[in-house]
């Protein structure tokens, strides 16, 4: 099961990397900081984008209240990605919980694929859950180990490296669509995301559009369900 962990998370260690490395060098040039605060941003607020605001904020000398604010806005969607996988893990030991913490946007969809795709039992599901998260994570801190040093000893730069994660995102979404059995929430999803753009302020686009795709989903489950 580790092994197989492993190779499922290989596409997110491919993003996470590079991103990771983008944090550091942004981390070190923007804060005037330790290194190892760093990585203990990595370790314990582990947030991909918001570990960039989080920099931005601090650089910019905000205060307590308006990161928390800000923090919350832009990762609310995590509470949704929660919700969507209560009933696969609420039988699951203690490792649920940190299966709670580490679930990131590429975590999501990699364990939604492995769900789709492999027929584990409860115990085996556990497992494959555990290692995805704990190898995720793992990537993010190395890449931000990484870019610290690079920043603090060669001046690297992070400029277009973000790009990553739209990419690496696109591979995951396509993924997870070939090894779903209904494809409606995906174009549901695509036709918000096409609106969403043309309508919704570009500041509040991911907000809204995520609203409104849980809307839609809730009054069609019976239609995804039943219809093929």
């Amino acid at each position: 099961m580790l092994t197989r962990s492993f190779i499922q998370s290989l596409p997110v260690l491919m993003g996470y990397l590079p991103l990771g490395m983008a944090f550091g060098i942004l981390f070190s040039k923007e804060l005037s900081l330790n290194w190892y605060y760093g990585i203990l941003i990595s370790i314990l607020i582990f947030t991909g984008a918001g570990q960039f605001l989080l920099v931005s904020l601090i650089a910019s000398y905000t205060g307590f209240l308006e990161i928390a604010i800000a923090s919350f806005l832009l990762n609310i969607r995590h509470i949704f990605y929660s919700l969507a996988i209560t009933d696969e893990i609420k039988k699951f030991g203690i490792t649920k919980y940190y299966i709670l913490f580490g679930l990131t946007d590429e975590t999501f969809a990699v364990l939604k694929a492995s769900k789709a795709s492999l027929n584990l039992s409860q115990k085996e599901l556990e497992k494959n859950y555990f290692y995805i998260t704990l190898f995720n994570h793992c990537y993010w801190i190395i890449g931000s180990g990484i870019g610290i040093f690079l920043g603090n000893t060669l001046g690297f730069k992070p400029d277009g490296v973000e790009f990553m994660l739209t990419a690496l995102f696109s591979v995951l979404t396509l993924s997870l669509l070939q090894n779903s059995s209904s494809k409606k929430p995906f174009y549901i999803g695509l036709f918000l995301g096409i609106v969403g753009l043309a309508v919704f302020p570009s500041e509040y686009f991911l907000l809204l559009s995520i609203f409104c795709g849980i809307f839609l989903l809730l009054f069609s489950r019976k239609w995804i369900e039943n219809v093929r």
